[in-house]
């Protein structure tokens, strides 16, 4: 099992964050790294997201929301092929400070593969930031 995990502060209410975050629709707006997605932020609904990584090549999902707390967190898990061989439990947490919204973005990857795919991994921890900048933006302005 390996973990990854970035965080940003946003200045608006965990509210404004979580309305662009669940706008999967308008991820094609904003979102450098998830830039198509559809599907309702309500669990175990299935959602359909391309990820474009900043490097390689684009790739569809359709993760299960396991979670979905508005304003606070978003989860869903995303699985290659079939359980065990490469899954990503991923989350957005929204904790609300004095000046807004701490965001952590967090991803729990399990499998046999995980071993073999340590560059993958390090690559979508950049992604996540890149994605975390891109949303601090939108809902900011």
């Amino acid at each position: 099992m390996r973990e990854i995990s970035t965080s940003i502060d946003i200045q608006a209410l965990p509210e404004q964050v979580w309305e662009v975050l669940v706008d999967f629709d308008g991820y094609k707006t904003w979102n450098p790294f998830i830039r198509e997605g559809s599907g309702q932020a309500t669990v175990g609904a299935t959602l359909t997201l391309r990820m474009y990584p900043e490097s390689g090549k684009p790739m569809t999902f359709r993760p299960k929301v396991l979670a979905a707390e508005p304003g606070r967190t978003l989860r869903w898990l995303g699985r290659l092929i079939i359980p065990g061989i490469f899954d990503g439990a991923h989350e957005f947490t929204l904790t609300a400070t004095e000046t807004g919204t701490h965001l952590v973005q967090r991803e729990t990857f399990s499998g046999i593969l995980v071993p073999f795919l340590g560059k993958t991994i390090a690559g979508t921890e950049r992604n996540f930031v890149r994605l975390n900048e891109a949303l601090k933006q939108r809902v900011e302005s």
